[in-house]
């Protein structure tokens, strides 16, 4: 049986067949990616904003949607050919050929064009973040042909909304908004470390390069280092802002969730590998949960 990463969901087959491989290209039948994008955003717009910021919050969704999906259109535009050698990967729509090249362009472009009406709501630096912030996303498929770090270009590019969350409500940056940028870079590296495991085999036999093929056996040492970093930084931007014993004690079941990733760390499955990547987005849920009883006495 082949192992891949397409998930036939109900909802998504009901839709006509010709529309079927636009859904599927932007990943809308595997949601984490969504979660794992928007939430740094998320994180920053309510510590920014005491969590009552419901307008920007929603146009921050619909646009981690949509650009989640522009993202993964690129990707796989520029890995096409790479995705057909891949066991997990050469199911996707551009990689066996449902969905044409030509498409798929059309496809992104009406996808950005979204994407920009939606960023043109924000203020003048958030509009200027998100802007740099595509110059990541389309660079990025490129990294795993030229670095072992390709999971540090992710982080880099997967938690602008760390910045534009907070530049959104306030107009600013600050440091605690750097601090979740920050964190959140440790995190992507090391969540995805553990997504690119499920695929180090197909990797090594064509020369794509990862942190997990770097790191080989002396991952779970790795994925551990980045985490306990994550931690330090989210709760230094946290402390910034909420100077309590309360900020730990709220937190804390977030943490435990980055814990029991490592105890349950087996780079030889892949099933185990994207069981332990999908427990990230309840990390980030239980982190903003968090967050929001933190700002519970100062709502009006």
């Amino acid at each position: 049986m082949t192992y891949t990463d397409i998930r036939k969901l109900p909802w998504i087959e009901r839709f006509p067949a010709n529309m079927r491989p636009f859904l599927y290209v932007m990943r809308l039948d595997r949601p984490v990616g969504i979660w794992l994008l928007l939430l740094p955003a998320v994180w920053s717009i309510v510590l920014a904003g005491h969590g009552g910021e419901i307008k920007i919050i929603s146009l921050f969704v619909l646009g981690a949607i949509v650009m989640r999906g522009a993202g993964c259109v690129i990707n796989d535009l520029w890995d096409k050919d790479l995705d057909q050698q891949v066991e997990r990967t050469r199911t996707r729509p551009l990689a066996s050929g449902v969905l044409k090249i030509k498409h798929a362009l059309v496809f992104l472009g009406g996808l950005l064009s979204l994407g920009l009406v939606i960023l043109l709501q924000m203020n003048g630096l958030t509009i200027g973040l998100g802007i740099v912030s595509l110059g990541f996303v389309i660079l990025y498929p490129l990294m795993k042909r030229i670095t072992w770090w390709p999971q540090a270009f992710l982080g880099l590019t997967f938690n602008f909304g760390a910045l534009m969350g907070w530049s959104a409500v306030t107009g600013t940056l600050s440091f605690p908004a750097v601090l979740l940028y920050i964190g959140g870079f440790f995190w992507t590296l090391g969540y995805d470390t553990v997504y690119a495991h499920q695929d180090t085999d197909d990797d090594a036999l064509i020369g794509i390069k990862s942190t997990a093929r770097l790191f080989g056996t002396h991952s779970k040492l790795w994925i551990g280092g980045f985490y306990v970093l994550c931690a330090v930084c989210l709760m230094s931007a946290v402390f910034m802002v909420h100077i309590s014993w309360m900020s730990v004690v709220v937190c804390c079941p977030a943490f435990m969730i980055l814990a029991l990733q490592i105890t349950r760390f087996d780079p030889e499955s892949q099933t185990r590998c994207l069981e332990n990547f999908k427990l990230n987005s309840v990390f980030g849920v239980l982190f903003l949960g968090g967050l929001l009883i933190l700002n519970l006495p100062f709502r009006s």
